[in-house]
């Protein structure tokens, strides 16, 4: 393989990887009903990482940046970390999981319905149907 050709891949891997970071380097917001009072973000991490029950935490599908960087954000944790806890949770029949749902337009219909949900999308998708209670950047 010729000089040149090493270079456009490498190249190539360079721009995708600086994409990929950049689409998820913005804020996230924190969003629940439009009445909601602010979250602090040791209530978000007790609820993300099933301490309290206060609210029904919601989730976006894994692997994706979005939900990647909000977990390193909200508890200070890697997804695996917050994945084992939850193993654990749910093994001993304390707690289940956050709901997955499919996209940002799905957890704001969902919060906008249910005063005691709470999810996060990426600030981009912030609209008047639900309320910003935290922002992590």
């Amino acid at each position: 393989m010729s000089k040149h050709r090493i270079f456009l891949r490498i190249s190539g891997a360079i721009l995708g990887l600086s994409l990929a970071v950049n689409a998820v380097a913005g804020d996230i917001v924190v969003v629940m009903a439009r009445g909601a009072e602010p979250l602090t973000k040791e209530q978000l991490a007790n609820l993300y990482l099933g301490r309290t029950f206060d609210f029904k935490p919601l989730d976006l599908p894994e692997g994706t940046g979005l939900h990647d960087t909000f977990y390193k954000r909200a508890t200070g944790r890697d997804y695996s970390q917050v994945k084992a806890v939850w193993a654990r949770l749910t093994f001993t029949g304390h707690a289940q999981p956050p709901k997955v749902l499919a996209d940002a337009a799905a957890v704001k219909k969902a919060v906008a319905a249910d005063p005691k949900s709470v999810g996060y999308i990426d600030s981009d998708d912030l609209d008047s149907s639900v309320k910003a209670v935290l922002t992590l950047n």
